[in-house]
């Protein structure tokens, strides 16, 4: 399951395995008892951190827009003063790293995702925690001229988690697309949303 480490701290450590199990299991599978036990924690811990559902579920929603964050590495995104090019790499690399460094997070948003449908306190939360990535998405999209970024945005999302989708739960799940497929795919979408 999850590895501690010495700078691991027993919420990153719990929240950590909570993924993993949404991940192996299924949200059925995630229950306090199964993160202690998994996580190598004595009986009571998750719940002691995570005394509800909600607070179990709410943890793993932050942990997980924690990883992805690092993941997605927006922070190592080119300058999108850049253009079209470094706009297309930089989205390409990170839609790339998804796929292919750790398809159990994206198995565990998804997860994470539907039991927000049956939550509203779950999708509010959920909600907010995507938030940051699209005002991110945003802002690259405005400094390459786009038009209408908000709608753009939508667009570049969906193509993108629809990618993701296909590619680790759906029907092309035994193929995952090279770098320069990737890259082929942003570069033909933002140029028609650009009209470049």
């Amino acid at each position: 399951m999850s590895v501690r480490t010495p700078s691991t701290s027993r919420a990153d450590l719990i929240a950590d395995t909570a993924l993993t199990l949404l991940a192996e299991r299924g949200m059925r599978g995630l229950t306090h008892r199964a993160v202690d036990e998994a996580a190598g924690l004595p009986q009571g811990s998750t719940s002691n951190l995570a005394r509800t559902r909600q607070a179990l579920l709410e943890l793993a929603v932050r942990r997980h827009a924690e990883r992805e964050a690092r993941l997605l590495a927006v922070g190592e995104m080119p300058d999108p003063s850049g253009g079209l090019d470094a706009l297309t790499e930089g989205l390409a690399l990170a839609v790339h790293r998804t796929l292919t460094r750790n398809r159990a997070l994206l198995v565990a948003r998804y997860e994470l995702a539907l039991e927000a449908t049956r939550r509203p306190e779950l999708r509010a939360f959920y909600d907010a925690t995507g938030a940051v990535f699209r005002e991110q998405l945003t802002a690259m999209l405005t400094a390459v001229g786009s038009p209408d970024p908000a709608r753009h945005v939508l667009s570049l999302v969906a193509w993108a988690d629809g990618l993701m989708f296909s590619c680790v739960a759906g029907t092309f799940n035994a193929e995952v697309p090279d770098l320069d497929e990737v890259r082929a795919g942003l570069r033909e979408l933002l140029t028609g949303m650009l009209g470049r």
